[in-house]
């Protein structure tokens, strides 16, 4: 049978999102369920069979699945991950818990300790140490590499193991003669060497990273070995992919083997998505907007590409206190994550005001509004209250929301202890999520030195669009895009993303110093590895493109930026380029440079993809009136407004409707008021033009 279907699926918090595109038959199909967050692939297999259902087709058309998942990070958080033993130099034991003998809160005389992942008695030095520069400096102790693991297994009862040596990043021999010795008595415990997820300079994070990796390794592979499972009973038989945290796509066994590399994959996807509308309609300076049911995320698209980091720090203690978590070498989007969703609840705190989040009502119990046992109300709740959701319609109406108990939730649980009206109580939820998100957003662009009011906003999420005109006239943003299917936007972003590998290796040296033999030989071996690994999705080696790049700084400074370099082979001839391309990049970010002053590079990094595909979500109208039924709605600045609602799966390109008024599909709803004009492009976008204040 030809397979010609291929599935992306987004597991959110509150949802799991699902979107079919079959190219044969010119046909997307969209899905959403509630998670089940006690068995994530429970949710999956049921949309699969459904949008099968649905479009009439079988598990064997299937050609591929992408899939992202929050498993790791949420691994990490709950502190759920498995029993791990750490391998280290002997004398570098604690690394862990020096970290970089630094306070993240210098004012709080009871700062809690940063987390560690792995605790003092399972973490062993043995002899053996390698030089900076990669010289065998001591032999390996393999008897005490042998006598430690025997120990951590035995007696002490790890699952999995993380071995992390001095200047391993530089000379990983070490590392892989340790490998052998453990794999010759445990062939089957899961071992993961520093060199392999991290090889760059910076013991701290290369440890950490190697740690939290085998942390979350044996979840990691019972959750994907029961999912291949329960898709091959379906009858699938196609490729299953993984989001990366960079936004690319992976294999199964590379995400087995380097779980910590999908941290994360779900906001990755979403944010793939808005790269991809940027492309479609030309928008070189976008924000995306991603808000589900508990976080909302924030990022920068320029030159339809979003940003990105090489580090990342997880289960932090304290949201926005760097230094409170586990500081990781991975790459990652960069994006901004903010304590606010749909499900984010509202109470009264002890000095009697009210605050909205981080908790969150989840899938379970959820809202108020869905009638599964949630009683504390939430920002869909407010939502609801204020008009911007239709009872009847949610879900295209599969569920109905009630009003009433949600009215009298927010009496009970905040209107009465606060002393105002039922409706203040939602416009009070409504205030103080934007403000959060817009201080949160504001804060973000300008670390990197960024104007709001310079760039357009792409909403989506099944709340991004429900908040959007709100947030984008705290923003001072003045243009709104809203794609059709925003509402399940992050699975599409899986089908619009390319495979992708991101590597990268510790090589330290001045610029003017640099043996650019070993550079070249550095890069063919990154590119190899990605080739081997590319292939595995069906690509041809010449259909892959790569991307030199290195991490420089001034000679002195102790961080690093990331610079792109000329393709390479690369020979002395091209150091007055490189130290240009540092010079260019570091003057876009700080507004200045410091000219004679040595340049170093720190680490050289690839990457290497394949060309996206090309996938629309616009459709051909339905025959159906595009006008329901208006209702009042609450819009800031201007009160309560009787509303026309339009069914946005019946209106037409070139179709044009000033404000206000309310766009209702089956997995959103978006709302703009009098000083807003809705038109719709050639792709089924919603594009909005926020008028200034007191213009015409």
């Amino acid at each position: 049978m030809t397979k010609t279907i291929r599935i992306g699926i987004d597991i959110g918090g509150t949802f799991t999102d699902f979107v079919l595109r079959d190219e044969v038959r010119d046909m997307t199909r969209t899905g959403k369920l509630l998670t089940t967050p006690e068995n994530p692939s429970r949710a999956i297999i049921d949309g699969v069979k459904r949008l099968l259902d649905e479009t009439n087709s079988r598990a064997e058309q299937i050609l591929g699945i992408v899939h992202g998942t929050t498993l790791i990070t949420n691994t990490v958080l709950e502190r759920t991950g498995a029993r791990v033993g750490l391998i280290t130099t002997g004398g570098f034991a604690d690394t862990l818990e020096m970290g970089h003998e630094t306070r993240y809160d210098v004012d709080d005389l009871f700062q809690r300790p940063a987390p560690v992942i792995v605790p003092r008695n399972l973490r062993r030095g043995v002899g053996g140490r390698m030089f900076a520069d990669g010289r065998e400096c001591e032999t390996l102790d393999e008897d005490a590499v042998a006598r430690e693991v025997r120990q951590l297994v035995e007696d002490e009862g790890i699952e999995a193991l993380a071995i992390s040596f001095m200047h391993a990043y530089r000379n990983p021999a070490h590392e892989k003669q340790a490998l052998e010795v453990v794999r010759a008595i445990y062939p089957d415990l899961l071992v993961t060497l520093s060199s392999d997820v991290a090889p760059e300079i910076r013991e701290f994070e290369r440890t950490n990273t190697a740690c939290v990796n085998a942390y979350v390794q044996p979840r990691v592979h019972d959750y994907l070995d029961r999912l291949t499972g329960e898709l091959a009973e379906l009858g699938f038989a196609g490729n299953l992919s993984i989001m990366l945290s960079s936004g690319g796509l992976t294999t199964i066994e590379e995400a087995k083997a380097y779980p910590v590399r999908l941290i994360e994959s779900g906001p990755a996807a979403g944010a793939m998505a808005a790269a991809y509308i940027a492309r479609q309609i030309g928008e070189d300076h976008l924000l995306s907007f991603d808000m589900g049911g508990t976080t909302a995320k924030m990022c920068v698209i320029e030159n339809a590409e979003p940003h990105v980091k090489y580090d990342f720090e997880a289960g932090r203690l304290e949201r926005f206190k760097p230094g409170s978590g586990l500081p990781l070498k991975v790459t990652v989007i960069d994006m901004i994550e903010i304590s606010g969703g749909g499900g984010s609840m509202a109470v009264v705190d002890d000095l009697g005001l009210m605050k909205v989040g981080p908790r969150s009502a989840g899938s379970v119990p959820g809202p108020v509004a869905y009638g599964r046992g949630g009683e504390v109300p939430t920002v869909t709740d407010a939502d609801l209250l204020l008009g911007y959701l239709n009872p009847d319609y949610f879900l295209g109406g599969e569920m109905a929301l009630s009003l009433e108990t949600v009215r009298d939730a927010v009496k009970e649980k905040l209107a009465s202890p606060l002393g105002i009206g039922t409706e203040q109580a939602a416009e009070g939820i409504q205030k103080i999520i934007n403000e959060n998100m817009t201080a949160a957003t504001r804060m973000h662009l300008a670390e990197k030195g960024k104007d709001p009011r310079s760039y357009s906003m792409v909403a989506f999420g099944g709340a991004g669009p429900v908040h959007a005109y709100g947030l984008a006239k705290l923003l001072k943003v003045r243009r709104i895009v809203v794609p059709m299917g925003a509402g399940v936007i992050s699975a599409f972003g899986f089908l619009v993303a390319a495979p992708t590998t991101d590597s990268a290796r510790g090589y330290f040296a001045r610029l003017d110093r640099i043996d650019w033999d070993e550079v070249n030989a550095l890069y063919a071996e990154m590119q190899a590895d990605a080739c081997k690994l590319l292939v595995e999705t069906g690509a041809a080696t010449e259909d892959i493109r790569f991307q030199w790049k290195a991490d420089m700084r001034y000679h002195g400074q102790g961080f690093e930026i990331t610079v792109p370099l000329p393709q390479g082979p690369l020979s002395s001839d091209d150091t007055k380029a490189v130290r240009e391309a540092f010079d260019r990049t570091y003057g876009e970010l700080f507004g200045r440079t410091v000219p004679g002053i040595p340049v170093e590079v720190v680490n050289w990094r690839l990457s290497s993809s394949l060309d996206a595909q090309d996938i629309s979500l616009a459709h051909d109208p339905v025959e159906t009136p595009a006008e329901r039924p208006s209702r009042e709605v609450f819009f800031p600045d201007f009160g309560k407004i009787e509303t026309p609602v339009y069914d946005r799966y019946a209106l037409r390109p070139g179709t044009v409707i000033d404000g206000p008024a309310i766009f209702e599909e089956r997995e959103t709803s978006f709302n703009v008021g009098p000083d807003a004009t809705v038109a719709v492009d050639e792709f089924s976008n919603l594009i909005v033009e926020i008028r200034e204040p007191g213009s015409q």
